[in-house]
């Protein structure tokens, strides 16, 4: 003798909930890559954050060589900036320690200011540069600040 599966209110409002048809307009259709390239890091002034400006064969059809320099060189400074030892970020380290990190809570560092000024030039690129291409650069932060990786997705006719 089989026991009835129990069900509690809980349960039928989430079996409720999963089984329901989810309507087409809420369901946004993205595109499927065609593939990634994956932009290096460039080791040749040591650890620095720096990527290569070189322009990989599989997007030349797609942007051309100063375009894409102009974004690689620019979010180089930008992480150059980051890394850059100053006054301030010195004083910055002291603060924080001082304070038992606690500083963290209220403070954004210089860092952390500037990897966001990375992810928003990147992202505004995107808009604007990359994407009426059929690109997207994705924010080296998201890959460990090893790589860019850029995603080639199909480009819209119309």
């Amino acid at each position: 003798m089989t026991l009835p599966p129990v069900m509690t209110m809980a349960s039928a409002s989430y079996a409720a909930q999963v089984h329901e048809p989810m309507a087409m307009e809420t369901i946004q259709r993205q595109p499927v890559p065609l593939g990634k390239v994956f932009i290096q890091r460039d080791y040749s002034d040591g650890m620095l954050v720096k990527f290569q400006a070189k322009l990989p064969l599989d997007l030349n059809d797609r942007v051309d060589q100063k375009t894409f320099e102009t974004t690689i060189n620019r979010l180089n400074e930008i992480y150059s900036d980051a890394e850059t030892l100053k006054a301030r970020v010195f004083c910055e380290g002291c603060l924080i320690c001082l304070t038992g990190y606690l500083a963290l809570l209220c403070v954004k560092t210089h860092y952390e200011k500037q990897v966001k000024e990375a992810a928003r030039y990147l992202q505004t690129q995107n808009e604007e540069v990359y994407a009426p291409r059929g690109l997207m650069m994705v924010d080296p932060f998201e890959r460990g600040l090893r790589v860019i990786e850029v995603v080639i997705l199909p480009l819209e006719r119309g």
